[in-house]
Formats: structure tokens, C-alpha cells, sequence
């Protein structure tokens, strides 16, 4: 008999412990994870109608677990919840008891065959109960993302909106999460330069899709129909980087944060993957003032391409834009590093390096205009600044790591300069 289970639990390794226990007593089952620590609380309209129960342990994130159980359990129509204890005594199972628990098993010394009983008698209840079922209808209602259906994700709301893309709040029906759910529209016909493109796109999010590094956004799942694609990456609450530069940064806060950047490129990079649009509004916050990268790829080269065709104009304000790129050149992984560059003096001097009144004007200034330079104050970053942002690629940096070790050894400097200032 196969299953379908949610597990609540901080610890990924904890998790997958329990996933093989319930894969040992079922057949063909289902599980799902959700971690507590890192997405926050299951949102209010989240009633888990996709599961027979729900394994939850007694610490999730920072809240107490008799907490969740009550709010998980007054929820209409929740399949029964099947609390996991460190210390289980008659007392502490009255208690979770009392707050909703179907059952208590212990979390230190798993009992397989108790575990099994235990979900079987839930799958039941939960039967008995009866399980409300979507019906299509339902189901598009809910998966629709403005003429759009995308099965598997739940329409939150929308987050923007440009001419060729829209990006969206969404839920993962299967586990709950919210994700931002990005949508490409473009049909390119074959044999065209935005079917090249739209192939490209799909290469390089596959290959995305496998990188795990902790300042590079992870990607759930990314797909493609005749009219649109579509990523499903991590969602950020926290904002991203402009917030912070409008506040001000130390320097040697800037520095940790463009060393992040320039970590996260190099292994895009070594993936084969260029970033092409960094930016301030691509650099996101996580909850312990860390920073990724998102946005990455050929998602905006399709939203350009797709632009230039719609209109004859270029997508956007290039205030990163490396000489280059602006130009339409070939482009590598110094056109990232000069990006790199241009967020580095923002984040020192809270202004861009290059303004002007329209898109070709910022490009031209790119290209012609003299390198900026700080002031005496912060002089010592300049060299770092220039070997990011000169104008002929020869002679930038030749790579993301070489950016991180010059930026490791100013982060040295930096640190003891501010030691001896106290």
C-alpha cells in the first residue's frame, strides 16, 4: 500500500533518515520535506490536502513545537500529525496530545516497525475522515498565473511585471514552499536567433538546477511550452541588495559581500554558466545577511531578445553592463567580473559610477568615459575596483577566483585596520 507523507523536521540528513524508514514499509511511497529552520512557518492557507500525515518534530525552527502542532492541527481538514520527541514520557505524549498530535513516537531511536503501524493507522484515519479531492477545475483556479496554467504551483500573487516576463509568489502544491515563479513568454519559430536562445536557456537551467552553493539561488524546477517559459527558484523575504546600499555599508561589510558575489560566479562559471545581469536588484538577502545571486543565464537574454523584436529598443538601463556587452561583442566571465566591479563602487560611494539621460548614453559611458576613482578616504580599494572595471577585458581579472583572493587579502587588511581603530 503506498503513502503520501510531509516531514517537518530542521535537520536535512534527519529527514532523509526518515524518508528510507517510511520507504522500507511502503510500497511506492511519496515523501516530501519541509524545513522549519529555513523556509519559516507553513503559510495559513497551506492544508497540506496532498498527504495522508505529517511527521513533525518537537523543535521546528526557532518556535516550539506544541506551537505548530495546534496551529497545524486546527487546520481544516489536516491529515493527521504524527509528533516526534527526543525525550518521550507519558507526561510530554499527554502534552502533545492535548495540543493535536495523532500520535508521539521517538525522534532519537527510531522504531521502524512502530513508525510503519503508526502512518498506517493515520493513512486510515485520514480515509475515514475523507480526503477532499481537487477537481480540475479547482486545481487550474489555483494553478493559474494570469492566462497562464502551470500545474504544481499554487498562485500567491504577483511580485512584477515587465513587457516579455512576469514573476509571481507561488506554492509548491507538494511541499508548501513558497517560491518565485518567473515566467518568460516567448514562441521563437525554428531556425530563428530567439530559438537558439530559447534552447540555450533551457541548457544552462539545467545544468543551474544541479548547482548547490549557499549565494547561489537554488532552482526547483524550470519547463518550457510553445508559448512561455518558466523557473522556480527560492524565495527571499529579506529583499535584496538595493536596500542595503541605500542604508550604507562599511567597507569591510562590502567587501565579505562582493567576496559572496565572486564565490557564487565562480561557480557559475565553472559550470559553464555566465551570469550576464548582475546586478543590485539580482543580489538577494538571506535572513543572516548573506547574499546570492539569482536571475542568472539566458533568462535575461531572452527577455532582450524578445524585447529588440517587440520594439526595437534595448530591455532595461545598463548601469552594469560591461563595454562589451553593451556593444553587442562576444562576452565571457570577465564581462561578469567587470558587473562586478560596478556594484563594488556603488556599494563604497552609494552612487553609480556612470548616469546618464538614456540607455545608449550609459553604454557610450561605459565605453569612452574615464575609469572612476574613489576618494582618498578609500583609495586603497581602487585597485581592486580597476582590475574589475577596466574597459578592454585583457586586462580585468581573468577569472572569479582571481577576484576572490584579491578581495580575501583586503578583507585581511581591512580587518586589522579596523582592529586598530578601536
Amino acid at each position: 500500500m503506498s503513502i503520501r507523507v510531509l516531514i517537518i523536521d530542521d535537520e536535512e540528513v534527519y529527514r532523509r533518515l526518515l524518508s528510507q524508514h517510511v520507504q522500507v514499509g511502503f510500497d511506492s511511497p511519496v515523501t516530501a520535506d519541509y524545513d522549519p529552520g529555513r523556509q519559516g512557518r507553513l503559510p495559513p492557507e497551506f492544508h497540506a490536502s496532498g498527504y495522508d500525515a505529517v511527521l513533525l518534530d518537537e523543535s521546528p525552527g526557532v518556535a516550539a513545537g506544541l506551537d505548530w502542532l495546534r496551529d497545524l492541527t486546527h487546520r481544516s481538514e489536516f491529515p493527521p500529525v504524527i509528533y516526534m520527541m527526543s525525550d518521550l514520557t507519558p507526561e510530554s505524549e499527554r502534552a502533545a496530545k492535548s495540543a493535536g498530535a495523532f500520535a508521539c513516537l521517538s525522534r532519537s531511536k527510531i522504531d521502524n516497525p512502530a513508525l510503519v503501524r503508526t502512518l498506517r493507522s493515520a493513512q486510515a484515519s485520514r480515509r475515514r475522515r475523507g480526503e477532499p479531492v481537487l477537481s480540475l477545475d479547482e486545481l487550474d483556479r489555483i494553478c493559474r498565473f494570469g492566462d497562464l496554467t502551470i500545474r504544481g504551483y499554487k498562485f500567491v500573487r504577483k511580485l512584477a511585471e515587465n513587457p516579455v516576463s512576469s514573476v509571481y509568489l507561488a506554492q509548491r502544491l507538494k511541499t508548501a514552499e513558497e517560491v518565485v515563479l518567473k515566467v518568460l513568454r516567448q514562441a521563437p519559430d525554428t531556425g530563428t536567433k530567439g530559438a537558439d536562445t530559447f534552447d540555450r536557456f533551457l541548457r544552462e537551467y539545467q545544468i543551474a538546477a544541479g548547482i548547490r552553493h549557499s549565494n547561489v539561488v537554488r532552482i526547483f524546477d524550470f519547463g518550457a511550452d510553445d508559448d512561455h517559459a518558466y523557473i522556480a527558484m527560492e524565495y527571499f523575504s529579506k529583499g535584496d541588495l538595493r536596500d542595503r546600499i541605500k542604508e550604507g555599508i562599511k567597507p569591510l561589510d562590502a567587501l565579505k559581500l562582493l567576496r559572496q558575489m565572486a564565490e557564487a560566479l565562480k561557480v557559475l562559471h565553472d559550470a559553464g554558466v555566465l551570469h550576464r545581469d548582475l546586478k543590485p536588484g539580482n543580489v538577494m538577502l538571506r535572513d543572516d545577511g548573506s547574499v546570492v545571486l539569482i536571475d542568472f543565464g539566458m533568462s535575461k537574454q531572452l527577455e532582450l531578445d524578445a524585447s529588440i523584436t517587440a520594439s526595437g529598443q534595448i530591455f532595461g538601463t545598463p548601469y552594469y553592463m560591461s563595454p562589451e556587452q553593451g556593444h553587442g561583442r562576444e562576452t565571457d566571465e570577465r564581462s561578469d567580473i567587470y558587473s562586478l566591479g560596478v556594484i563594488l563602487y556603488e556599494m563604497l560611494m552609494r552612487r553609480k559610477p556612470y548616469v546618464a539621460g538614456t540607455p545608449m548614453q550609459i553604454i557610450y559611458k561605459h565605453a569612452n568615459a574615464p575609469l572612476p576613482h574613489l576618494p582618498i578616504a578609500l583609495k586603497r580599494f581602487e585597485r581592486l575596483l580597476l582590475n574589475c572595471m577596466a574597459k578592454e577585458p585583457a586586462r580585468r581579472y581573468p577569472s572569479a577566483e582571481a577576484v576572490v583572493d584579491a578581495i580575501k587579502e583586503l578583507e585581511r587588511d581591512e580587518a586589522e585596520r579596523e582592529a586598530m581603530a578601536f
